[in-house]
């Protein structure tokens, strides 16, 4: 596309290009599949009069959630015959994702696993209502319903999403010192120490997709995912590096094996304390991590 910088219909898609990328991660929960949404939303663009759009960053939103919808509905098939839990793809994020707090708080592992618990309508609604502020006629056209439908939708979806999301924001300060806590105890295979920054009631969910070893199902309680951590880091033979790094624009930890990337540990932090772990290892949903591609608004 660098040939025709001087095509309006290029500059235009370019120019949005972060935010349409975002929508449909956001959506879908997954950037190989984000890409090939923004490539199916290239080759309609191009096709567009541009003469007759009145908004552009609007229209190719639009065309963004509809092709976001048609995969996230085939995706559901997918992720049925999927082995082990499913967690979202993680990506680096760049400093200015951080600092926005409502999308940073959008990107999060725990609410993305909250908004796949919402159908597939809800979620563009949400995502577009909620994380970048579109207006309800413009949501309207993108997923075919009417306005007032897409308010109700609307409501419903933030409804869902407010009863399942953290009580309270947190800092990022206070979530990296959590996660130092929880490095340091890992890097000693201090059991106490583990004990002390968990919350009873923690979730362990890990993500090996059938490639790497992995949890089949979440591990929940203290102890139990203490021990279940303390056990496969002792059981490794390998050097295991341990360090701290942005992932959806919050404090997540890269784990290394003799240096090559063995996952990406995600945390929810809630009054000081880890609530959930979410441990992507499937080699497939970290390739972007590996190239550390940061992902800007």
């Amino acid at each position: 596309m660098s040939d025709h910088a001087a095509d309006p219909a290029t500059e235009d898609f370019v120019t949005h290009r972060n935010l349409l990328f975002t929508v449909a991660y956001e959506m879908l929960g997954s950037a190989a599949d984000a890409e090939d949404v923004l490539q199916e939303t290239w080759l309609r663009w191009v096709k567009v009069d541009l003469a007759e759009v009145r908004d552009r960053r609007a229209y190719l939103v639009r065309i963004t959630t509809r092709q976001a919808l048609n995969r996230l509905r085939t995706m559901t098939r997918r992720k049925e015959a999927y082995v082990g839990p499913w967690l979202p793809e993680p990506l680096l994020t760049s400093p200015d994702v951080a600092e926005d707090v409502e999308l940073a708080e959008s990107m999060s592992m725990a609410l993305m696993l909250v908004l796949e618990t919402l159908a597939p309508t809800e979620r563009a609604v949400f995502v577009l209502r909620e994380v970048f502020d579109v207006g309800y006629e413009e949501i309207a056209a993108a997923v075919g319903k009417s306005t007032a439908a897409v308010r109700q939708i609307a409501h419903r979806a933030r409804r869902h999403v407010d009863a399942r999301r953290p009580r309270e924001a947190v800092s990022q300060a206070e979530t990296r010192a959590v996660l130092d806590s929880f490095r340091r105890a890992l890097d000693t295979g201090d059991l106490k120490g583990l004990l002390d920054v968990l919350a009873p009631d923690v979730v362990l969910v890990g993500d090996g997709g059938g490639l790497k070893q992995a949890a089949l199902r979440p591990v929940t309680g203290a102890e139990k995912v203490a021990r279940y951590i303390i056990g496969g880091t002792g059981r490794v033979t390998r050097t295991v590096t341990v360090e701290q790094t942005v992932v959806n624009g919050n404090p997540a930890l890269v784990l290394r094996l003799d240096g090559e990337l063995d996952g990406i540990l995600a945390a929810r932090v809630e009054d000081a304390r880890i609530t959930g772990l979410y441990y992507v290892r499937n080699p497939e949903k970290l390739t972007r991590v590996e190239a550390e591609t940061p992902l800007t608004r």
